[in-house]
């Protein structure tokens, strides 16, 4: 091709790539920010490291599995405020950095002050305006005292929107019910050592016209014996309890109401007992069921103890928390659920995927700096720099894996999240063979950039999600040998797959805009590459479908069934089928062959992740929101084909012989 079309050519994918890296910085910088102005919060007195640093590694019990309680302050945090971290300023206009157990620590222990962090999100300021609060932007954060003027006209219209079936619900209908949710679980974060700072109000009690007292729940915990005595006394004479002791009970009710949520703090003596909320070991020693009294009362007497020092100051605190750590530690490790708690803590502070991220954006530019300088030492200098930062950022993402692999004890993939961080890993390293194999500085560039994509929407995906993906998997997924063998040859089909459609892209781009100079050698050798990788999806999928027959079949009784899901993966299949059998049949040429690659991300989009929004079928776990996103993909991907057709149409055009004109006689 000639130079007046390849110039233009550059100019337009150096636009293309300039307006894509702006996109993902604009992301990252939305993703850090938090919206409309900080909130300066009277009174805020930040934690020392030292006392969150005790904290971060005390084991709770949530979800169904223990983990620090950082991580649980990490989830909880992230499905309430939309981020990992909250950034308020003081009294004095010092500005502060909220972690998740900084603020876990508020909202247990420092309620007073907590009321007042910018906790909710709210993306849709037709809620607040619907419950009579004053929006403070159309997206924007609000503390729990913001709401608190529209409490009671949002438990009133949740409760009528409730009565509404899910499917016929508006936007504004659904956001009203999910931001009642949050308050409520926020509510009960706030009051979950309620019993501690209360006590129980003894009214009038001993001596007529003595003063009102009050006594710690514990103390009170340790006369439930006489308190039953007397209870059980007074309906045998069918009199009523009298008003003293009924008093305390009702206290005590409201006690195990207040504590019955929240993490679980306290684990069992022994290892056949569950870990239990704490009411529940309130209401069990009122009931006289606790198996041992005296032991649940001295918990209870730790917690007490912990939130007075809270209220004294941090010095008292710590220790208390100390003391906290060195009782409940070594019963957990006991029971054998301690050995990964400190590795988890440091797998949430070490952030590999936001640094992985960091990497392989370092790399695309790197990449794009490789293709478009052809000075011989810039350009080496380039492509080493890529391999390095693309290297480094795989690296980073296949130690996370691991660890994650060690955390959970199961294989690496087991829920759409992980899909998606297993896939990133793949499609890297597949990108990076293909380099290996073909050295035409193409797949190495396409690395990093499949890398960035795919490590923002797991971020993406974690947000919007926020669930913690480590909890144990759905009873039919708890199989570590079908783990391994369907659901990873399944998750690197996709990874092959995708990696396919990219290289297409590369080729439709480049051949489009007069990238390559008309250099054939460069064409065939990308064909080859996408031909063997489509080769490589159709084996692994075909593979790890007949892998999830066989699991089916020893699981539900049956091989096939029709499912979404199971569809998704066998359309794979026969498009990947079609696609070399048509090669081989001599019906598609390289144009062609790479348009029906580029579809070949449509379906596997289709197959990973759009069945999800079905919700239909034995594959009943991971549904997800987002339907947008998916539908932004298919868009640019058909805009992709139709622009390799229109560049086919043109390029024919060019070649064909021109007439020359026959002068009239």
């Amino acid at each position: 091709m000639s130079d007046s079309f390849s110039k233009p050519g550059r100019w337009v994918a150096a636009a293309l790539a300039l307006t894509a890296l702006a996109g993902v910085f604009m992301f990252l910088v939305k993703d850090n920010t938090p919206k409309g102005e900080v909130r300066t919060v009277k009174g805020y007195i930040p934690w020392k490291k030292e006392t969150l640093a005790l904290a971060e590694t005390l084991p709770v019990q949530d979800g169904g599995r223990v983990k620090p309680l950082a991580t649980y302050a990490g989830f909880k945090m992230l499905g309430l405020h939309g981020a990992r971290s909250m950034k308020i300023e003081g009294d004095d206009g010092s500005s502060y950095k909220l972690t998740p157990i900084a603020w876990l620590l508020d909202s247990l222990f420092r309620p007073e002050l907590a009321v007042k962090l910018p906790t909710f999100r709210v993306d849709n300021s037709a809620v607040l305006e619907a419950i009579g609060v004053k929006p403070r932007g159309k997206r924007d954060r609000y503390s729990y005292n913001d709401l608190s003027v529209g409490r009671d006209k949002l438990a009133e219209l949740t409760q009528s929107y409730e009565n509404i079936e899910k499917d016929k619900r508006d936007v504004l209908q659904t956001q009203t019910i999910l931001l009642s949710q949050n308050v409520r679980e926020y509510e009960e974060l706030l009051g979950h050592f309620a019993f501690a700072r209360n006590g129980v109000l003894l009214k009038n009690f001993g001596m007529q016209g003595a003063s009102d007292q009050r006594a710690d729940l514990s103390a009170m915990l340790m006369t439930t014996g006489e308190i039953r005595s007397q209870v059980g006394a007074a309906r045998r004479k069918g009199l009523p309890v009298h008003s003293h002791i009924q008093s305390i009970l009702d206290q005590f009710q409201l006690s195990i109401s207040y504590a019955g949520a929240g993490p679980r703090l306290l684990p069992p003596l022994g290892r056949s007992s569950t870990w239990a909320p704490t009411g529940e070991i309130i209401s069990s020693v009122v009931s006289g069921e606790s198996k041992n009294p005296q032991a649940a009362i001295q918990d209870i007497k730790q917690l007490e103890n912990l939130v007075h020092a809270a209220a004294e100051n941090e010095a008292e605190f710590s220790k208390q928390l100390t003391t906290l750590r060195d009782n409940v530690i070594p019963r957990t490790k006991e029971r054998g659920e301690y050995k990964h708690i400190e590795l988890e803590a440091k797998y949430y502070r070490a952030n590999w995927f936001l640094n992985a991220l960091v990497f392989f954006i370092l790399g695309t530019l790197s990449a794009f700096v490789m293709w478009a300088v052809r000075h011989r030492l810039i350009h080496r200098i380039f492509t080493w720099l890529t391999l390095g930062f693309t290297g480094t950022g795989l690296i980073l993402s296949i130690i996370a894996i691991a660890q994650r692999c060690i955390i959970m004890e199961r294989p690496p993939v087991g829920n759409l999240y992980e899909t998606v961080i297993f896939i990133s890993s793949a499609v890297v390293l597949l990108a990076l063979i293909v380099e290996l194999l073909v050295r035409g500085k193409l797949a190495l560039g396409l690395a990093p950039i499949l890398g960035t994509m795919l490590i923002l929407l797991a971020r993406l995906f974690e947000v919007g999600d926020a669930k913690d993906n480590m909890d144990p998997l759905v009873a039919v997924l708890a199989s570590n040998f079908w783990l391994t063998t369907h659901v990873i040859t399944i998750s690197l089909g996709y990874s092959s797959g995708l990696l396919a459609a990219f290289l297409s892209f590369i080729y439709v781009l480049m051949r489009g805009l007069g990238l390559d100079d008309g250099n054939r050698d460069l064409q065939r050798s990308l064909t080859r590459a996408t031909y063997g990788v489509l080769c490589l999806t159709l084996f692994l999928s075909l593979v790890g479908t007949v892998l999830g027959g066989i699991w089916a079949n020893y699981s539900w009784g049956r091989f096939w069934g029709w499912d979404p899901k199971e569809n998704g993966a066998l359309l794979i299949v026969l498009w990947t089928l079609s696609i070399l059998h048509a090669r081989l049949g001599g019906y598609l040429r390289e144009w062609s062959l790479h348009f029906a690659s580029l579809f070949t991300a449509c379906v596997v989009a289709f197959s990973w992740w759009h069945v999800n929004f079905f919700s239909i079928g034995l594959h009943n776990y991971g549904f997800t929101s987002g339907k947008t996103t998916i539908w932004v993909f298919y868009s640019f991907m058909v805009l992709v084909i139709l622009f390799g057709v229109v560049a086919m149409v043109a390029e024919n055009e060019r070649k064909k012989p021109s007439i020359p004109h026959q002068p009239n006689d």
